[in-house]
Protein backbone atom coordinates (compact mmCIF):
# COMPACT_ATOMS: atom_id res chain seq x y z
CA UNK A 1 0.00 0.00 0.00
CA UNK A 2 2.71 2.38 0.47
CA UNK A 3 4.33 1.45 -2.51
CA UNK A 4 0.94 1.68 -4.29
CA UNK A 5 0.18 5.35 -2.97
CA UNK A 6 3.85 6.42 -4.23
CA UNK A 7 3.57 5.51 -7.65
CA UNK A 8 0.09 7.09 -7.74
CA UNK A 9 1.78 10.24 -6.62
CA UNK A 10 3.90 10.11 -9.36
CA UNK A 11 1.33 12.11 -11.83
CA UNK A 12 2.68 15.44 -9.64
CA UNK A 13 6.47 15.11 -10.27
CA UNK A 14 8.30 16.19 -13.93
CA UNK A 15 10.59 14.05 -15.38
CA UNK A 16 9.80 10.83 -13.17
CA UNK A 17 12.36 8.09 -14.63
CA UNK A 18 10.58 5.89 -16.57
CA UNK A 19 11.51 2.89 -14.63
CA UNK A 20 8.94 3.75 -12.15
CA UNK A 21 6.35 5.05 -13.80
CA UNK A 22 3.01 2.82 -15.68
CA UNK A 23 4.73 1.66 -19.09
CA UNK A 24 2.27 3.01 -21.54
CA UNK A 25 -0.60 1.10 -23.85
CA UNK A 26 1.31 -1.19 -25.94
CA UNK A 27 4.78 -1.06 -24.79
CA UNK A 28 6.47 -4.26 -24.18
CA UNK A 29 7.78 -3.63 -20.91
CA UNK A 30 6.98 -2.69 -17.38
CA UNK A 31 7.82 -0.24 -14.84
CA UNK A 32 8.27 -0.56 -10.95
CA UNK A 33 4.28 1.23 -10.95
CA UNK A 34 3.01 -1.88 -13.00
CA UNK A 35 4.47 -4.15 -10.11
CA UNK A 36 2.54 -3.21 -7.66
CA UNK A 37 -0.78 -3.64 -8.36
CA UNK A 38 -1.04 -7.47 -9.49
CA UNK A 39 1.31 -7.54 -5.56
CA UNK A 40 -1.54 -6.49 -3.99
CA UNK A 41 -4.05 -8.68 -6.12
CA UNK A 42 -1.65 -11.84 -4.99
CA UNK A 43 -1.35 -10.55 -1.29
CA UNK A 44 -5.27 -10.56 -0.89
CA UNK A 45 -5.37 -14.49 -2.06
CA UNK A 46 -2.24 -14.76 -0.05
CA UNK A 47 -4.41 -13.81 2.96
CA UNK A 48 -7.51 -15.59 2.16
CA UNK A 49 -6.71 -19.34 3.21
CA UNK A 50 -5.88 -17.46 6.67
CA UNK A 51 -9.08 -15.17 6.89
CA UNK A 52 -11.17 -18.27 5.98
CA UNK A 53 -9.57 -20.59 8.66
CA UNK A 54 -10.34 -18.24 11.45
CA UNK A 55 -13.90 -17.88 10.41
CA UNK A 56 -14.64 -21.66 10.12
CA UNK A 57 -12.54 -22.26 13.76
CA UNK A 58 -15.30 -19.19 14.62
CA UNK A 59 -18.13 -21.71 13.83
CA UNK A 60 -18.70 -19.98 10.21
CA UNK A 61 -20.93 -22.61 7.42
CA UNK A 62 -19.75 -22.51 3.93
CA UNK A 63 -22.83 -20.18 3.23
CA UNK A 64 -21.68 -18.21 6.00
CA UNK A 65 -18.33 -17.43 4.99
CA UNK A 66 -20.02 -17.32 0.94
CA UNK A 67 -22.30 -14.57 2.14
CA UNK A 68 -19.33 -12.43 3.83
CA UNK A 69 -17.21 -12.65 0.55
CA UNK A 70 -20.41 -11.37 -1.93
CA UNK A 71 -20.88 -8.45 0.60
CA UNK A 72 -17.27 -7.91 0.54
CA UNK A 73 -17.23 -8.07 -3.47
CA UNK A 74 -20.46 -6.16 -3.69
CA UNK A 75 -18.77 -3.13 -1.92
CA UNK A 76 -15.54 -2.87 -3.15
CA UNK A 77 -17.45 -2.90 -6.95
CA UNK A 78 -19.42 0.07 -5.32
CA UNK A 79 -16.52 2.03 -4.49
CA UNK A 80 -14.79 0.90 -7.65
CA UNK A 81 -17.58 2.56 -9.71
CA UNK A 82 -18.12 5.52 -7.24
CA UNK A 83 -14.67 6.18 -7.96
CA UNK A 84 -14.32 5.56 -11.51
CA UNK A 85 -16.77 8.30 -12.52
CA UNK A 86 -14.60 11.26 -10.63
CA UNK A 87 -12.26 10.52 -13.88
CA UNK A 88 -14.50 12.14 -16.49
CA UNK A 89 -16.24 14.65 -13.97
CA UNK A 90 -18.02 17.34 -15.26
CA UNK A 91 -18.26 20.21 -12.94
CA UNK A 92 -20.52 22.45 -15.13
CA UNK A 93 -22.95 20.19 -15.52
CA UNK A 94 -22.87 18.24 -11.85
CA UNK A 95 -23.39 21.85 -10.59
CA UNK A 96 -20.27 20.70 -8.46
CA UNK A 97 -16.05 21.73 -7.73
CA UNK A 98 -14.77 18.34 -9.62
CA UNK A 99 -12.60 17.87 -6.40
CA UNK A 100 -15.26 17.44 -3.97
CA UNK A 101 -16.36 13.94 -5.97
CA UNK A 102 -14.11 11.47 -4.62
CA UNK A 103 -13.53 13.37 -0.62
CA UNK A 104 -17.79 12.87 -0.74
CA UNK A 105 -17.22 9.79 -1.93
CA UNK A 106 -14.84 8.39 0.42
CA UNK A 107 -16.60 10.03 3.13
CA UNK A 108 -19.66 7.79 2.79
CA UNK A 109 -17.65 5.08 1.92
CA UNK A 110 -16.25 5.75 5.63
CA UNK A 111 -19.62 6.18 7.01
CA UNK A 112 -21.20 2.78 5.55
CA UNK A 113 -18.10 0.34 6.42
CA UNK A 114 -16.31 2.26 9.17
CA UNK A 115 -16.00 -0.31 12.59
CA UNK A 116 -17.80 1.31 15.06
CA UNK A 117 -17.59 0.47 19.08
CA UNK A 118 -19.96 -1.65 20.38
CA UNK A 119 -20.68 1.14 23.09
CA UNK A 120 -22.17 3.05 20.15
CA UNK A 121 -25.96 3.65 20.06
CA UNK A 122 -26.93 0.72 17.36
CA UNK A 123 -29.56 3.09 16.18
CA UNK A 124 -27.33 5.97 15.54
CA UNK A 125 -24.81 3.20 13.49
CA UNK A 126 -27.92 2.72 11.48
CA UNK A 127 -28.58 6.24 11.23
CA UNK A 128 -24.83 7.17 10.14
CA UNK A 129 -24.86 3.97 7.57
CA UNK A 130 -28.23 5.25 5.87
CA UNK A 131 -26.90 8.94 5.38
CA UNK A 132 -23.62 7.50 3.60
CA UNK A 133 -25.92 5.17 1.69
CA UNK A 134 -28.42 8.20 0.72
CA UNK A 135 -25.59 10.51 0.20
CA UNK A 136 -24.07 7.61 -2.32
CA UNK A 137 -27.85 7.97 -3.87
CA UNK A 138 -27.42 11.41 -4.57
CA UNK A 139 -24.20 12.03 -5.86
CA UNK A 140 -25.05 9.08 -8.43
CA UNK A 141 -28.10 11.08 -9.35
CA UNK A 142 -26.55 15.10 -9.73
CA UNK A 143 -23.22 12.96 -11.51
CA UNK A 144 -22.32 14.08 -15.12
CA UNK A 145 -19.64 13.11 -16.91
CA UNK A 146 -17.78 13.42 -20.00
CA UNK A 147 -17.09 16.18 -22.44
CA UNK A 148 -20.01 19.18 -23.69
CA UNK A 149 -22.02 17.59 -26.07
CA UNK A 150 -21.12 14.44 -24.92
CA UNK A 151 -22.46 14.26 -21.36
CA UNK A 152 -22.65 11.31 -19.46
CA UNK A 153 -24.88 9.98 -16.64
CA UNK A 154 -23.38 7.33 -13.45
CA UNK A 155 -22.44 4.24 -14.75
CA UNK A 156 -19.70 1.78 -14.49
CA UNK A 157 -17.48 2.62 -17.13
CA UNK A 158 -15.15 0.52 -15.90
CA UNK A 159 -14.39 -1.41 -12.08
CA UNK A 160 -11.89 0.89 -11.18
CA UNK A 161 -8.59 -0.88 -9.00
CA UNK A 162 -10.86 -1.37 -5.96
CA UNK A 163 -13.66 -3.29 -8.45
CA UNK A 164 -11.19 -5.37 -10.13
CA UNK A 165 -9.65 -6.32 -7.43
CA UNK A 166 -13.60 -7.24 -6.37
CA UNK A 167 -13.89 -9.64 -8.87
CA UNK A 168 -10.93 -11.24 -8.51
CA UNK A 169 -11.57 -12.14 -4.91
CA UNK A 170 -14.94 -12.96 -5.58
CA UNK A 171 -13.66 -15.78 -7.94
CA UNK A 172 -10.82 -16.52 -5.78
CA UNK A 173 -12.76 -16.44 -2.11
CA UNK A 174 -15.09 -19.37 -3.46
CA UNK A 175 -12.98 -21.42 -4.93
CA UNK A 176 -11.21 -21.44 -1.21
CA UNK A 177 -14.29 -21.68 0.05
CA UNK A 178 -15.16 -24.77 -1.61
CA UNK A 179 -11.85 -26.23 -1.80
CA UNK A 180 -11.82 -27.05 2.17
CA UNK A 181 -7.97 -27.02 2.08
CA UNK A 182 -7.93 -29.47 -0.43
CA UNK A 183 -4.11 -29.00 -2.08
CA UNK A 184 -4.89 -29.87 -5.50
CA UNK A 185 -8.52 -28.47 -5.68
CA UNK A 186 -6.28 -24.81 -5.17
CA UNK A 187 -3.89 -25.83 -7.65
CA UNK A 188 -6.36 -26.61 -10.32
CA UNK A 189 -7.94 -23.32 -9.94
CA UNK A 190 -4.80 -21.57 -10.42
CA UNK A 191 -4.05 -23.42 -13.34
CA UNK A 192 -7.26 -22.94 -14.82
CA UNK A 193 -7.19 -19.20 -14.60
CA UNK A 194 -3.51 -18.85 -16.14
CA UNK A 195 -4.59 -21.18 -19.15
CA UNK A 196 -7.98 -19.20 -19.37
CA UNK A 197 -5.66 -15.84 -19.38
CA UNK A 198 -3.59 -16.99 -22.62
CA UNK A 199 -6.85 -18.25 -24.28
CA UNK A 200 -8.20 -14.99 -23.41
CA UNK A 201 -5.00 -13.01 -25.48
CA UNK A 202 -5.62 -15.69 -28.16
CA UNK A 203 -8.91 -14.19 -28.16
CA UNK A 204 -10.14 -17.97 -28.54
CA UNK A 205 -12.93 -17.38 -26.18
CA UNK A 206 -16.45 -17.66 -27.56
CA UNK A 207 -18.70 -14.83 -27.67
CA UNK A 208 -21.46 -16.33 -25.60
CA UNK A 209 -19.55 -15.71 -21.96
CA UNK A 210 -19.16 -12.04 -23.00
CA UNK A 211 -21.41 -11.55 -20.40
CA UNK A 212 -18.98 -12.45 -17.76
CA UNK A 213 -16.61 -9.21 -16.31
CA UNK A 214 -13.62 -8.85 -18.38
CA UNK A 215 -11.55 -9.33 -14.95
CA UNK A 216 -13.19 -12.75 -14.37
CA UNK A 217 -12.90 -13.67 -18.28
CA UNK A 218 -9.70 -12.61 -19.07
CA UNK A 219 -8.08 -14.71 -16.07
CA UNK A 220 -5.43 -12.64 -15.69
CA UNK A 221 -6.07 -10.62 -12.48
CA UNK A 222 -7.85 -13.87 -10.87
CA UNK A 223 -4.90 -16.06 -11.95
CA UNK A 224 -3.09 -13.29 -9.63
CA UNK A 225 -5.20 -13.98 -6.92
CA UNK A 226 -5.10 -17.40 -7.16
CA UNK A 227 -1.44 -17.37 -7.01
CA UNK A 228 -1.55 -15.98 -3.96
CA UNK A 229 -3.81 -18.62 -2.79
CA UNK A 230 -1.80 -21.66 -3.80
CA UNK A 231 1.72 -19.80 -2.33
CA UNK A 232 0.04 -19.32 1.09
CA UNK A 233 -1.07 -23.60 0.92
CA UNK A 234 2.07 -24.45 0.41
CA UNK A 235 3.38 -21.77 2.92
CA UNK A 236 1.15 -23.42 5.34
CA UNK A 237 2.32 -27.02 5.04
CA UNK A 238 5.88 -26.29 5.81
CA UNK A 239 4.80 -23.85 8.43
CA UNK A 240 3.16 -26.86 10.15
CA UNK A 241 6.62 -28.75 9.56
CA UNK A 242 8.51 -26.09 10.85
CA UNK A 243 10.51 -26.48 8.07
CA UNK A 244 11.72 -23.03 6.85
CA UNK A 245 14.52 -24.27 4.26
CA UNK A 246 12.17 -26.30 2.41
CA UNK A 247 9.52 -23.46 2.44
CA UNK A 248 12.14 -21.09 0.65
CA UNK A 249 13.73 -23.62 -1.71
CA UNK A 250 10.04 -24.87 -2.97
CA UNK A 251 8.90 -21.49 -3.38
CA UNK A 252 12.15 -19.85 -5.01
CA UNK A 253 12.03 -22.66 -7.05
CA UNK A 254 8.40 -21.65 -7.67
CA UNK A 255 9.29 -18.71 -8.43
CA UNK A 256 12.20 -19.73 -11.15
CA UNK A 257 9.39 -21.51 -12.87
CA UNK A 258 7.21 -18.73 -13.04
CA UNK A 259 9.85 -16.38 -15.05
CA UNK A 260 10.31 -19.15 -17.10
CA UNK A 261 6.48 -19.34 -17.86
CA UNK A 262 6.82 -14.91 -18.65
CA UNK A 263 9.73 -15.52 -20.57
CA UNK A 264 7.95 -18.25 -22.92
CA UNK A 265 4.81 -16.40 -23.20
CA UNK A 266 5.97 -12.74 -23.53
CA UNK A 267 6.62 -13.55 -27.64
CA UNK A 268 3.28 -14.33 -28.14
CA UNK A 269 1.57 -11.21 -26.35
CA UNK A 270 4.23 -8.66 -24.85
CA UNK A 271 4.94 -7.99 -21.14
CA UNK A 272 2.26 -5.44 -20.29
CA UNK A 273 -0.25 -4.48 -17.27
CA UNK A 274 -2.16 -2.34 -19.41
CA UNK A 275 -2.69 -5.59 -21.66
CA UNK A 276 -2.56 -7.80 -18.49
CA UNK A 277 -0.91 -10.40 -20.40
CA UNK A 278 0.04 -14.15 -18.70
CA UNK A 279 3.74 -12.75 -18.70
CA UNK A 280 2.61 -9.85 -16.64
CA UNK A 281 0.84 -12.47 -14.61
CA UNK A 282 3.44 -14.85 -14.11
CA UNK A 283 6.59 -12.52 -14.14
CA UNK A 284 4.78 -10.29 -11.15
CA UNK A 285 3.50 -13.59 -9.38
CA UNK A 286 7.35 -14.48 -8.93
CA UNK A 287 8.24 -11.01 -7.82
CA UNK A 288 6.09 -10.98 -5.13
CA UNK A 289 7.00 -14.35 -4.17
CA UNK A 290 10.37 -13.84 -3.94
CA UNK A 291 9.43 -10.45 -1.94
CA UNK A 292 7.11 -12.52 0.48
CA UNK A 293 9.96 -14.68 1.21
CA UNK A 294 12.45 -12.14 1.96
CA UNK A 295 9.57 -10.63 4.25
CA UNK A 296 8.85 -13.50 6.17
CA UNK A 297 12.45 -14.29 6.92
CA UNK A 298 13.50 -11.24 8.17
CA UNK A 299 9.59 -10.35 10.03
CA UNK A 300 9.16 -13.80 10.92
CA UNK A 301 11.96 -15.98 11.33
CA UNK A 302 14.71 -13.50 12.46
CA UNK A 303 12.24 -11.74 14.60
CA UNK A 304 12.15 -8.12 13.22
CA UNK A 305 8.69 -7.65 12.46
CA UNK A 306 9.01 -4.17 14.74
CA UNK A 307 11.18 -3.30 11.50
CA UNK A 308 7.91 -2.69 9.82
CA UNK A 309 5.96 -1.15 12.59
CA UNK A 310 5.87 2.79 11.25
CA UNK A 311 3.62 0.91 8.42
CA UNK A 312 1.59 -1.21 9.94
CA UNK A 313 -1.53 1.00 9.60
CA UNK A 314 -1.25 0.22 5.85
CA UNK A 315 -1.32 -3.32 6.35
CA UNK A 316 -3.79 -3.19 9.36
CA UNK A 317 -6.40 -1.32 7.52
CA UNK A 318 -5.05 -0.85 3.84
CA UNK A 319 -8.79 0.22 3.28
CA UNK A 320 -8.63 3.22 4.83
CA UNK A 321 -4.94 3.74 3.88
CA UNK A 322 -5.84 3.88 0.16
CA UNK A 323 -8.79 6.18 0.34
CA UNK A 324 -6.63 8.97 2.91
CA UNK A 325 -4.95 10.55 -0.86
CA UNK A 326 -8.11 11.36 -2.49
CA UNK A 327 -8.77 13.80 1.09
CA UNK A 328 -5.23 15.33 0.47
CA UNK A 329 -5.57 15.86 -2.83
CA UNK A 330 -8.85 17.87 -2.87
CA UNK A 331 -7.69 19.98 0.39
CA UNK A 332 -4.68 20.44 -1.58
CA UNK A 333 -6.97 21.78 -4.05
CA UNK A 334 -9.03 23.40 -1.96
CA UNK A 335 -6.22 25.44 -0.28
CA UNK A 336 -4.85 26.40 -3.46
CA UNK A 337 -1.24 24.29 -2.77
CA UNK A 338 1.54 24.16 -5.27
CA UNK A 339 5.08 23.12 -4.52
CA UNK A 340 8.01 24.91 -6.20
CA UNK A 341 9.43 22.97 -8.80
CA UNK A 342 12.40 22.63 -6.93
CA UNK A 343 10.65 20.48 -5.25
CA UNK A 344 8.57 18.20 -7.82
CA UNK A 345 12.21 16.97 -9.67
CA UNK A 346 14.69 14.38 -9.49
CA UNK A 347 15.30 12.81 -6.03
CA UNK A 348 13.90 15.83 -4.25
CA UNK A 349 10.45 15.15 -6.04
CA UNK A 350 10.69 11.51 -5.24
CA UNK A 351 11.10 12.12 -1.66
CA UNK A 352 7.95 14.10 -1.75
CA UNK A 353 6.10 11.40 -2.79
CA UNK A 354 7.82 8.92 -0.65
CA UNK A 355 6.98 11.12 2.59
CA UNK A 356 3.30 11.66 1.03
CA UNK A 357 3.19 8.05 0.98
CA UNK A 358 4.59 8.12 4.69
CA UNK A 359 1.85 10.75 6.07
CA UNK A 360 -1.17 8.63 4.75
CA UNK A 361 0.06 5.85 6.50
CA UNK A 362 0.32 8.34 9.68
CA UNK A 363 -2.89 9.95 9.46
CA UNK A 364 -4.71 6.41 8.51
CA UNK A 365 -2.98 4.93 12.02
CA UNK A 366 -4.21 8.54 14.30
CA UNK A 367 -7.71 7.89 12.49
CA UNK A 368 -7.74 4.26 13.85
CA UNK A 369 -6.64 5.72 17.13
CA UNK A 370 -9.99 8.00 17.03
CA UNK A 371 -12.29 5.20 16.10
CA UNK A 372 -11.81 5.14 11.79
CA UNK A 373 -11.40 2.12 11.13
CA UNK A 374 -12.49 0.34 7.80
CA UNK A 375 -13.86 -3.62 7.56
CA UNK A 376 -15.47 -4.83 5.23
Amino acid sequence: MVLMIFVNDLWSLKDVPLWLEHAERGVDGIGLADVVFPAFLFIVGLSMPFAIGNRRQKGDTDWQLVKHVMLRTIALLVMGVFLVNGETFNESETGMARFLWNPLCCFSFILIWNTYPKSVNANLVIAVKAIGILLLILLAFIYRGGEDGDIQYFASHWWGILGLIGWAYMVSGLITIFAKNNFYAVFAGWVFFCILSMVSKAGLIPDLFSFIPDAILGGTLTGLTMCGVLTSKIFQHYRNLHDDKTLTIVLIGFSIILIVFSIATRPYWGLAKLGATPAWLFLCSAFTIMAFIAIYWVADVMGKANWFAIIKPAGTDTLLCYLIPYFAYAATSLLNVHLPDVLLLGGLGLLKSFLFAMLCVFMTGSLNRLGVRLKL
